[in-house]
């Protein structure tokens, strides 16, 4: 049978399954498989995501066999073979078809066009990223201020709540919840221009614009020019520009300008401007003008919400106990819950596997017997290996020895357990500014300390056996 009579029988079946299955799903699922062949018993298709072979048997297979038995006149099976060569491509096209929709999306009030506009061009020329918005943000008591703060500015761009300073730890959502302000005011103010920016590449930005060269003061215009002629500025990460004082100056300046202009200014950051080491004072005093909203680690009933989006997101049926264990184990960071969810569906679905709790631990190599790690036991080896007692070390001692092991076994507690700065700065009776130092600073010299290099790994081999 050629080519051509294989896309024609397969466009016919797409025909059909138009009447049968709804749009959306018709172009998430079944619309990118490739017809490869057919015989007398069987219609092969080939497919480049892992999850569509598991959720088109369990869900619309009957559909399919169906459209198939009434083009071809016989009762065929339904075969879908998942494709390495297609999966390398298809993150590509399902980012193409989903900016596509996007492009061509309206606004329609009463039969009439309101407004039109190119929301690819602007969330590119933005640096948004599509999935990033309000809707599939997952609201709770850990988040809750945040959310509400992040609606009210993208309803009243620079008028409430300017700047809105979001802090917490890494992968809890910052970036989302900030970029989902960004789109927001895309869609319902498409005049408005909005740039989302990492500090890293603001940054950049400034060392390429103060090179040396003929064009040096057209770098530099050209540098304010992008930061300043803006209605919203996103910036992600701003504790990264700390201590780099012509970074700071340009934000500083940056800053006046556009607050003001009256134009909105949101930042986000892993700690409060003031816990920031080597933060000018002014830059603290400015961030500090608005609204500081935190968001914490998600309580277990979030984080299994946020389990069950995906799920329905994907349209997967993941049984509820997979999704509390998940929820479980994955309890510190949002971005650690979502690549293990992801991990496992593709896994369970490429290999034809039940999703069961022993399947699931295999895959993302769980063990009931995970070490885990105290503060009293890390104080106690780390106490040992400087020869000092642990009173010592929790003490308010200031010598040399003493400050480094303290610093030392702080540290190491954020770095084995995991727990929060200030349930360490508990543990140890001390400010949570003083532990994030000690933190810090450990952090930043095991660059290019390599003795100290070697008492970490020495007392991590200890702590671990």
């Amino acid at each position: 049978m050629s080519q051509e009579n294989i896309v024609e029988v397969w466009n016919k079946v797409l025909g059909i399954l138009e009447n049968n299955i709804s749009e959306s799903t018709l172009n998430t699922w079944i619309v990118p498989l490739e017809p490869q062949y057919y015989d007398e018993n069987s219609f092969v298709v080939h497919t480049g995501q892992a999850l569509a072979p598991s959720i088109i048997k369990k869900n619309h297979y009957f559909e399919l066999t169906s459209a198939l038995k009434s083009v071809l006149g016989r009762e065929v099976e339904f075969k879908i073979i998942f494709d390495e060569e297609l999966a390398k491509n298809f993150s590509k096209k399902a980012a193409k078809r989903a900016a596509q929709l996007e492009k061509e999306e309206t606004k329609h009030t009463n039969g009439t066009i309101k407004y039109q506009y190119d929301s690819l061009t602007q969330m590119q020329s933005s640096n948004l990223n599509l999935k990033y918005k309000f809707e599939n943000f997952v609201v709770g008591s850990n988040n809750k201020l945040a959310y509400v703060a992040a609606q009210t500015v993208a309803q009243h761009p620079g008028t409430k709540y300017n700047p809105l300073y979001i802090y917490g730890g890494p992968g809890l959502g910052k970036t989302h919840i900030m970029q989902a302000i960004g789109h927001y005011i895309i869609k319902n103010r498409p005049n408005m221009k909005v740039l989302f920016i990492t500090a890293e590449e603001f940054v950049n930005d400034v060392v390429n614009a103060l090179a040396r060269g003929d064009e040096k003061t057209k770098k530099m215009n050209n540098f304010r020019k992008k930061y300043r002629e803006v209605d919203v500025l996103l910036i992600d990460d701003i504790q990264l520009i700390a201590g780099k004082t012509r970074t700071e100056e340009e934000v500083f300046n940056t800053f006046n300008v556009l607050h003001g202009s009256g134009k909105q200014i949101v930042i986000t950051s892993d700690r409060t401007p003031k816990e920031i080491p080597s933060l000018s004072d002014r830059l603290v005093s400015r961030f500090e003008w608005g609204l500081m909203a935190d968001i914490q680690v998600p309580d277990i009933e979030t984080r299994m919400a946020i389990l069950q989006n995906l799920a329905k997101d994907s349209s997967i049926e993941v049984p509820n106990n997979i999704i509390e264990f998940l929820a479980t184990v994955y309890s510190n960071n949002i971005r650690e819950l979502e690549g293990a969810f992801n991990r496992v569906t593709a896994y369970a679905s490429i290999n034809d596997v039940p999703l069961d709790i022993e399947n699931v631990k295999r895959i993302i190599n769980y063990s009931e017997e995970e070490k885990t790690y105290t503060f009293d036991g890390i104080v106690d080896e780390v106490a040992g290996y400087y020869n000092i007692s642990p009173k010592e070390l929790k003490g308010t001692g200031r010598s040399s020895k003493v400050a480094e092991a303290r610093q030392v076994a702080i540290y190491l507690c954020r770095e084995l357990t995991k727990q929060s700065f200030p349930d360490i700065g508990k543990f140890f009776d001390k400010k949570h500014t003083t532990i994030l130092y000690s933190y810090d600073k450990v952090k930043a010299e095991l660059k290019t300390n390599h003795l100290l290099s070697y008492t970490i790994n020495s007392l991590l081999k200890k702590i671990e056996a």
